[in-house]
């Protein structure tokens, strides 16, 4: 039987390795680009998210989310992971059901996928060779590979979505199989980062933290909890693109940065800062920021609005230092004649007086 399986990416050389295992099958994979599994080196931040162990039908949406229902009883977790295990992939679960490679790195993925695949002698890769028709003929298919037409017994389509353009995402998919009778859904965006109002986010790129996120649309409300990372243009992480799906016409997102203590505690807390300094041990607080100063200890939040020996004992050797740096810009400014390009002004402070100091990590 000769197959023919069209696209390179993850589904593809997953139905390329299955079909393959017929030894009186003739497969042939067809990727349009000059090398297979580009999007899957991106997937996970490039630790590539290979499945997850709460895969249920709830977590589908959609027109009829009970389509892939098929393909969940037929090939589950447990055989997804033993069939990556088979190849010689390890693999670890993480909070909240996560599977990921023990390498964290997605090439582990992409290395097992390809070598199996130059291991089967009855496989042959076509790189770079995009299919440009494809007709139902008697008795098979038949199909415009490059420049020659050729016959297939059998055609597995697998040349994903239109998402990820730069990474070779595009519509060729949909319009093979709109040729050959099928129909789709609406495409709307699902699974992306979030653009927000980017004036104070901007201050905020790379912080990580766990919230519990409420969006509000014209549709109702949704409501996640998990992992956000802001960025230069809004806001990102594993709990956003959940919620990315119902935000397509935009909508109002609200985040609480402290899901794990109560409303009552935190009116508390914050009450208590209007009066004196709160307990340290309730605003410690470690952020995986990457930055050095994170990395040489915590930052804790000042109740004073001025320097204060309290939260800080060096403040008045800081105070000097800052009013020194702003003298010297100043005066090199005047020396080459160079001035600051119009916008608002960033107020040289202390730590103590922009409500932030340094403890050593314990």
């Amino acid at each position: 039987m000769k197959v023919l399986v069209i696209g390179g990416g993850a589904s593809g050389l997953t139905a390329a390795l299955t079909a393959s295992e017929d030894p009186h099958s003739d497969v042939h994979l067809a990727e349009r680009q000059a090398r297979v599994a580009r999007k899957l080196l991106a997937t996970g931040n490039g630790r590539c998210n290979l499945t997850n162990r709460d895969m249920d039908l709830s977590h589908y949406h959609g027109t009829a989310p009970q389509f892939c229902l098929p393909a969940l009883e037929a090939f589950g977790v447990e055989q997804t992971l033993a069939w990556f295990r088979s190849m010689g992939l390890l693999t670890v679960t993480e909070p909240g059901g996560r599977v990921y490679p023990a390498s964290d790195s997605a090439n582990s993925v992409a290395d097992v996928l390809r070598l199996t695949l130059a291991g089967r002698q009855n496989v042959t890769l076509h790189a770079g060779c995009e299919i440009t028709e494809l007709r139902r003929t008697k008795g098979g298919f038949s199909v415009r590979l490059g420049d020659e037409s050729c016959l297939f017994d059998r055609v597995i389509v697998c040349a994903g979505g239109a998402a990820g353009g730069k990474l070779g995402g595009t519509d060729l998919g949909y319009r093979l199989l709109t040729a050959l009778g099928h129909s789709r859904t609406k495409l709307q965006p699902s699974l992306v980062q979030l653009r927000t109002e980017p004036t104070w986010v901007r201050s905020l790129k790379g912080v990580r933290c766990e919230v519990r996120a409420v969006l509000k649309t014209d549709g109702g409300r949704t409501e996640r909890a998990g992992e956000l990372q802001f960025t230069d243009y809004g806001v990102s992480g594993p709990v956003i693109f959940e919620l990315s799906r119902a935000a397509a016409q935009g909508g109002l997102l609200l985040l609480d940065l402290l899901p794990d203590v109560p409303a009552g505690e935190l009116t508390q807390l914050l009450q208590a800062r209007q009066g004196g300094p709160p307990p340290l041990a309730l605003i410690q607080a470690r952020w995986r920021t990457g930055s050095a100063a994170c990395a040489a200890g915590r930052r804790i939040i000042c109740p004073s609005p001025l320097p204060c020996r309290s939260c800080w004992p060096g403040w008045r050797r800081c105070c000097a230092a800052a009013v020194s740096r702003s003298k010297r810009r100043a005066a090199r400014s005047r020396r080459t004649g160079c001035r600051r390009s119009a916008g608002p002004s960033r107020p040289l402070l202390c730590p103590c007086s922009a409500r932030w100091a340094l403890t050593p990590r314990r």
